[in-house]
């Protein structure tokens, strides 16, 4: 590996606002976990967090070492890829779980499932 000396300038800065602006998106992620009032609505601010924030995070790390050794780096976008199946399906898998143990509790803030497949319209669920 090259030294930082090595390193342009332009792409030094474009590599820290990537990892800032990740970084700082997947905060606000983890703040809204914590401050938002119940699952639904807490489950999906740290998934936009790690989605985009990971996005933007591997894109800096991607730019970084392409410039480095001067050839384009694929790990980044297996990674990029791997999260970005992943974590929308663990959410969804973790809504549907809770709304089975609320439905089947008795929840009252939750409907019921046949009331909810009535305000899907025909061709679409």
């Amino acid at each position: 590996m090259t030294s930082m000396g090595d390193f342009p300038a332009w792409a030094a800065w474009l590599v820290a606002f990537c990892v800032l602006s990740g970084s700082a998106v997947t905060l606000v992620g983890s703040l809204g976990l914590l401050r938002l009032g119940n699952f639904y609505a807490r489950v999906h601010a740290p998934t936009l967090g790690a989605t985009f924030g990971m996005g933007a995070i591997l894109l800096g790390s991607a730019l970084y070492f392409t410039v480095l050794e001067t050839r384009p780096v694929v790990h980044e976008i297996l990674i990029a890829l791997f999260v970005t199946f992943t974590t929308p399906v663990t959410l969804m898998l973790l809504a549907r779980a809770a709304l089975y143990r609320d439905r089947t509790e008795g929840d009252r803030d939750v409907p019921p499932a046949d009331a909810v497949e009535d305000l899907i319209p025909p061709g679409h669920g």
